[in-house]
């Protein structure tokens, strides 16, 4: 098509307008590649410290968070730098923080994800003395306690594609092998970071990134990027792609090429020379036309769109690829232990449906309220009741929790554990949607004089029973290993059967498969 679209031109202006097309799509196609991601893959701010908007520390973090913007905005290979201010090292206003850009960005890329970081923490940690947030292209860092040349490994989090490969054992193993023999190369180099793509047996071609804050020693380089590495749980194995991100290093790995890489060479077209003419009369070229023959026009044409259109289409196939992996990724985001998971889309209720379920939060269709706001009963269009967990617009805690809910109930299945349909995150509402368990809560019975008499020996022998095989499943049995933290009768939910489920997640703690203790600091639950 594009070969007959050319043979059509009969002028070297048709020529020109053709190389303007194709400079204009080369141009899109490039600045689709330097856009910065926008929103951040994780972020943790420390609550334990935090300080006064116009206090020291305040006018000491926006000097290191000026430094460090001013230095990744300059046309050289900052991919990573330190910065701190105070005055007295070590006092209780220094502040030290630092960025570490992916090493295979360019400046403007990583300038502009420095800066994107730099306003989400602003407008999400901004009293908070520690922060960190990772992008896809970057991380930021600050705190109040130094960290220059000290291996950092909380807080961490993992991401995971949800497609499993073949031979899921033989895969593990073999990303396993590489992924460790990776790490010792990467840790000895000067920008400790390294790309690679290799060919696994059986398999088709893995290709890997690692990288450590440049201020490691290659030996704690080498240490981090093996703990990342043991930091991929037994529930991902031979998953397709995942991630490790920690504070001083990160891993991936994925089956196709994630990074950028440089394109190949193109090949120009050889252009066959036309045999020379007959000698003739000389010919007198007219003042101000082009002494290019049309062939050589046409040569040109051809080279500069081919690789115009070699360049559209790899740009568009590398990013319907990322879109696609990102469409398919999973995220569990840690910080010692405490955990989230990014939002379930098809799981997600909108504002109308929950309003019109419960006849707009009517008083009559109240079941009770706690804490985090209040509890509505409701019917969906398909007739199911609900019991729909309102939280409240000014409970800072509650949306904690209700992120902890999400994360662990969406992933937990037990009969004796009340069932998750769903959630509202629309119109500034923050709100659960449950199976409606239609006898309330195991505290309505026990001390409620009229009530007492329902809970004969073998009631309350059943209640007790269910309740320890739900706390088992979670302990035990579940994919996830959860410490509930808060059991209580009020948190012990009845059916219409006098069956316990188990409800109420927000103070849940995840623990790794194999974790056996962790510590924790602040006191939570009953």
């Amino acid at each position: 098509m594009v070969a007959v679209y050319i043979l059509k031109m009969t002028s070297f202006n048709m020529s020109v307008t053709t190389l303007v097309v194709a400079v204009s799509i080369l141009s899109s196609y490039l600045s689709m590649t330097t856009e910065a991601t926008p929103n951040p893959l994780y972020h943790f701010c420390s609550n334990t410290t935090i300080f006064n908007p116009n206090s020291p520390y305040k006018s000491n973090l926006d000097i290191v968070l000026s430094n460090l913007s001013s230095n990744a905005a300059q046309e050289r290979d900052f991919i990573y730098l330190d910065a701190d201010a105070g005055g007295v090292n070590g006092t209780s206003n220094y502040v030290y923080g630092n960025y570490l850009c992916r090493g295979d960005v360019n400046s403007t890329i990583c300038h502009g994800c420095v800066l994107a970081s730099i306003e989400f923490a602003r407008r999400n940690c901004s009293v908070e003395k520690e922060m960190i947030v990772w992008y896809d292209e970057c991380m930021l860092r600050y705190s109040n306690q130094s960290f220059r040349s000290t291996m950092s490994v909380y807080p961490y989090f993992y991401i995971w594609n949800v497609e499993n490969a073949t031979e899921m054992d033989k895969f593990k193993q073999e990303v396993e092998k590489t992924m460790n023999e990776f790490a010792s190369k990467a840790a000895n180099g000067a920008k400790k970071f390294m790309s690679q793509e290799a060919n696994i047996s059986g398999f088709d071609t893995i290709y890997s990134l690692v990288q450590c804050t440049q201020d490691l020693s290659s030996q704690d380089c080498t240490t981090c990027l093996w703990i990342a590495i043991s930091r991929l749980p037994s529930s991902l194995d031979g998953k397709r792609g995942a991630r490790v991100y920690l504070p001083s290093c990160n891993i991936t790995y994925e089956l196709y090429p994630f990074y950028y890489v440089a394109e190949p060479p193109q090949t120009t077209p050889q252009l066959v020379s036309p045999p020379p003419p007959p000698p003739t009369d000389p010919v007198t070229v007219p003042k101000g036309k082009s002494k290019m023959s049309p062939l050589a026009i046409v040569g040109i044409v051809i080279a500069v769109t081919t690789v115009s259109l070699t360049l559209l289409l790899t740009g568009c196939r590398m990013l319907l690829r990322h879109k696609r992996a990102r469409d398919n990724y999973h995220t569990i985001r840690r910080q010692n232990g405490e955990s989230e998971i990014s939002t379930i889309e098809s799981l997600q209720f909108d504002l109308e449906t929950i309003e019109t379920a419960t006849s707009r939060f009517s008083e009559n269709n109240k079941l009770g309220e706690g804490g985090f706001g209040e509890v509505f009963k409701g019917t969906l269009p398909n007739g199911q009741e609900i019991a729909v967990k309102r939280l409240s617009k000014s409970s800072s805690q509650g949306a904690v929790e209700f992120k902890n809910e999400v994360v662990l109930v969406t992933k937990l299945q037990h009969r004796n554990l009340v069932r998750l349909l769903g959630f509202c995150l629309d119109g500034g509402e923050k709100m659960l949607v449950y199976e409606f368990v239609p006898k309330k809560s195991l505290d309505c019975f026990l001390f409620d004089p009229a009530k007492q008499g329902e809970l004969d020996w073998s009631k309350r022998h059943n209640i007790i029973g269910g309740i320890a095989r739900g706390i088992l499943y979670l302990h035990e049995d579940s994919r996830l290993r959860v410490i509930y933290r808060d059991l209580k009768a009020s948190n012990i939910l009845l059916d219409v059967d006098m069956n316990p489920k188990i409800s109420d997640f927000g103070m849940a703690r995840m623990f790794g498969i194999d974790q056996t203790e962790g510590n924790t600091k602040r006191i939570v639950g009953t």
